[in-house]
């Protein structure tokens, strides 16, 4: 009898903390679509890990809106990191194909994550990796994909992903390594700070070894190949709709 009692409410209490749990990401989640995200959990991190090595921890944050950033990041982020952003259900289902089928024969192995599993993971998860985490990664990203559009998932992205030490965000990067706002970045700016997103504490935009000239060059070329982001019709769709307002 006694045991009976005890596995109900071991059950109740799982049951309870499932609904707060999906509740909660809900909610945070639709919150977000409309609210800028100021602090992640990858910045905390970073500067607990920064205090434990000794260092002065270092947050350079500064949120901006997706009109005030350089038309040429998002594709500059597409070229390097999604090439079928715009198309895709949050999952591309090619690459990963590609990467499984590669990574039999490959002793480092490549993976397939889109920008939409880059922000999901950037907003609400740590960057170790784990099979928790990658669940929790394609719970998260599921629910981005459904509640916000493709425009706002680039704009998190943008405004949430680390540039540097302590650099977080387009606006942020574009102050600290080039003197310039977020806006004002330009084709070649924007194609060597895509080029170090697979590592942006090993590789400095500022300073381009020919590793990450030559990547910046191969982004420059795909840039022109890629489908323009955010699409044409929807920019004008938009821009119709402001002016009706008005």
């Amino acid at each position: 009898m006694h045991k009976q009692l005890l596995i109900k409410k071991l059950l109740r209490y799982t049951r309870n903390l499932l609904i707060y749990f999906f509740v909660s990401t809900l909610l945070t989640v639709i919150i977000y679509r409309f609210m800028p995200v100021y602090i992640t959990p990858l910045m905390v991190i970073r500067s607990v890990q920064q205090i434990f090595s000794g260092d002065k921890p270092t947050w350079k944050h500064t949120w901006v809106s997706f009109d005030k950033i350089s038309p040429s990041l998002p594709m500059a982020v597409i070229a390097s990191e999604d090439n079928r952003f715009a198309e895709h259900c949050g999952f591309d289902f090619v690459e990963i194909q590609k990467a499984m089928k590669e990574n039999k024969t490959r002793k480092r192995k490549r993976g397939a994550s889109t920008i939409s599993q880059q922000t999901a993971k950037n907003v609400f998860l740590w960057p170790q990796s784990s099979w928790v985490r990658k669940g929790l990664e394609v719970y998260f990203t599921f629910l981005i994909e459904t509640f916000w559009s493709k425009e706002r998932i680039m704009e998190v992205y943008l405004n949430s992903i680390e540039m540097g030490n302590g650099i977080y965000g387009a606006q942020t990067a574009a102050i600290n390594k080039f003197g310039t706002t977020a806006a004002k970045l330009t084709k070649g700016q924007c194609a060597l700070i895509a080029a170090t997103l697979p590592n942006p504490i090993r590789f400095n935009s500022t300073k381009p070894s020919p590793y990450i000239l030559k990547r910046q060059k191969q982004i420059l070329r795909l840039m022109n190949l890629v489908p323009k982001f955010p699409p044409k019709e929807k920019t004008t769709e938009k821009r119709s709709k402001k002016k009706k307002k008005r």
